[in-house]
């Protein structure tokens, strides 16, 4: 019987780190957006294109 006592106070202390660490997250900003992740895959990437060094704009 004294096991379901010692598994009862490991779990509630085990409940009580991950909620500190939920708090944490939740001061620190993790989950303040929560709209731009869900459209950011709608929005196509950009293609960067570099100029060669060799063209010139003056060649007449």
């Amino acid at each position: 019987m004294s096991i379901i006592y010692m598994l009862l106070a490991i779990s509630v202390i085990v409940a009580l780190v991950f909620f500190v660490a939920f708090i944490f997250s939740v001061r620190k900003g993790q989950y303040d957006d929560t709209y731009t992740p869900s459209i950011r895959i709608l929005f196509e990437d950009e293609i960067k294109t570099e100029k060669s060094p060799n063209t010139n704009s003056t060649n007449n």
